[in-house]
């Protein structure tokens, strides 16, 4: 019985031989549909100027005899020519070769690969091209469509690059604190003539006076602080702090007859411990600290009052020259200048008055020039004039806006700091425009500011990375942002991207957006509107296979 088992095994294998031997290249041929074959994406996409592709092809049960070879050539083909990708060679598992193997069980292969895109392929399709090969004969076998046409919408970024201008600094309006003092003696609420007399007090009536003459200076507060030195015991020295305030309020009433409608907040702080330990620390007293240590063991005020006695009989300092100057009023103006307004600037720049303005100013006059050799200067000229490294930075950034790469980058390269972020970012930038995205990454992740980590988003397109590129484009508003959000399929966050641009590339995506969303007629309406307000995107629309069911 087993020897009939035996010779039964022999005879199927022997079948089996004798089938696979009757296999030929033209039988690979006439079975190529049962080959089962699947292409990732199924419509093909554009990255980085390429066409990356992956094809999965899975073999039948005796498709592949032992000595049979299979040579097969993806091939892109294009209106006006084709282009083909690397061979892939397969073989039977009785054929001696170093490709492979696919034995008769059948089996799977994956390649990946990509093709160079070219203008042409806006419009064009994905087919293999196989030669079978059984012993000495070949055959060509039906080629087989795999893809569908090129989406070029990933691969539509710009790589303008996101940068800034430094601020000039300038302010329309400043604010100025000018403050006087008059010192009583101790106990005393009187106001000396000395006092109203002194440089200090002087100088402060001198620009009030300048204040009612000037149109371009306000008075946005005036406050009279009066206090007490911390010796005479709390309830004193409070008494005392009010009657000096109630002095200091018509000293002002002196000094201030030139200007209307101000009225001093008027204010006391009574005993002025704060005061005091500031005025200490300040001080050439050796055992300042020693001072200060001591006192600040007491929290009782009337208890720190007489260790501030006895400590002032000991510390000659402390009576002469500290608690005299705290036994005070101050005066305390705080006033607004309005600066010149940009119109005024670019009147004083053709006056050639740049001697009355600072570097801010000069600043200010390039940043609001509209003509370009303007801008550049005044550029020049705040640099020359002040060493101005924001001039130069910002020179060179004009010059980036012109598109003079080498000169940008010459220019930067010259800036004392050059780990700057900001200069970091622009000389990415340049890498970015000339197409050297690994160089430019470098420069971007330096920096670290946030027109680097947009920028990011950009060398995160160019490889094909947009969830990446979504999440550091986060807020752009435009048609960057909206491009990595379409690739993700986000398609509602690309919206949002766009709502605030009413330019034509903002309506082509827009239209992009309700096409995937299956919105034909939106679609449409949107695509009008973009090829009316830049004729050039029609030809583009005709050949774009978003808009292929239109």
């Amino acid at each position: 019985m087993k020897i009939y088992k035996i010779l039964a095994a022999a005879a199927a294998v022997l079948f089996a031989l004798a089938a696979c031997n009757k296999n030929s290249a033209q039988q690979m041929a006439d079975a190529a549909s049962k080959v089962d074959v699947k292409c990732v994406p199924e419509v093909l996409t554009v990255i980085n100027d390429a066409i990356p592709v992956s094809i999965t092809v899975d073999y039948p049960a005796g498709y592949f005899a032992p000595e049979s070879k299979l040579a097969v050539t993806p091939v892109i083909v294009y209106e006006g020519g084709e282009a083909a990708g690397p061979i892939f060679h397969y073989q039977g598992s009785g054929v001696r070769e170093n490709n492979k193997v696919i034995s008769t069980d059948g089996g799977s292969v994956v390649e990946s690969f990509s093709i160079p895109y070219v203008e042409g392929m806006k419009k064009c399709y994905l087919e293999l091209r196989s030669v079978a090969t059984y012993k000495d004969k070949s055959i060509v076998l039906p080629s087989r469509k795999v893809a569908d046409g090129v989406i070029l919408t990933g691969n539509d970024f710009s790589t303008q690059g996101y940068y800034d201008y430094k601020e000039d600094g300038y302010q329309h309006s400043t604010t100025k604190t000018t403050e006087a003092q008059i010192h009583y003696d101790v106990n005393s609420s009187t106001v000396k003539p000395g006092e109203l007399n002194s440089a200090s007090f002087k100088n402060y009536k001198a620009e009030l006076d300048e204040l009612s003459e000037s149109s371009r200076a306000k008075i946005k507060d005036v406050k009279i602080i009066s206090y007490a030195s911390p010796e005479g015991g709390e309830e004193r020295n409070a008494k005392l702090s009010n009657e000096r305030s109630d002095a200091a309020k018509k000293a002002w009433e002196n000094v201030s007859k030139n200007l209307d409608g101000v009225n001093p907040d008027v204010k006391s702080v009574g005993q002025d411990w704060e005061g005091f330990q500031e005025a200490v620390a300040k001080s050439d007293i050796e055992d300042k600290d020693l001072i200060l240590r001591v006192l600040s063991m007491y929290n009782d005020p009337e208890v720190r009052e007489s260790e501030i006695r006895n400590m002032s009989q000991i510390f000659t300092e402390l009576k002469k020259e500290v608690l005299p100057e705290l036994r005070r009023s101050r005066f305390v103006t705080e006033v607004e200048y309005e600066n010149y307004s940009d119109a005024e600037l670019q009147r004083l720049a053709d006056r050639k008055l740049l001697y009355l303005v600072d570097e801010s100013a000069v600043l200010r006059i390039a940043a609001t020039s509209e003509d370009p050799e303007r801008k550049e200067l005044f550029y020049r000229a705040a640099a020359e004039r002040f060493n101005s490294q924001v001039g130069r930075y910002d020179l060179a950034i004009l010059k980036l806006d012109m598109g003079s790469h080498a000169v940008t980058e010459m220019y930067l390269q010259q800036l004392k700091d050059q780990n700057d972020p900001d200069v970091l970012n622009a000389l990415g930038v340049v890498q970015l425009r000339r197409g050297d995205f690994e160089k430019a990454a470098e420069y971007f992740e330096k920096s670290g500011n946030a027109s680097a980590e947009k920028n990011l988003g950009i060398v995160a397109m160019s490889k094909g990375d947009y969830t990446t590129a979504a999440a550091k484009l986060k807020g752009a508003g435009d048609v960057n942002e909206a491009i990595a959000n379409i690739m993700c399929g986000d398609f509602d966050t690309a919206e949002k991207a766009l709502k605030d641009d009413d330019s034509a590339q903002a309506d082509y995506y827009r239209a992009v957006v309700a096409a995937r969303k299956g919105k034909l007629k939106e679609a449409k309406k949107l695509l009008d509107s973009a090829c009316e307000k830049d004729p050039s995107l029609r030809e583009k629309a005709l050949k774009d296979i978003e808009f292929v069911a239109l």
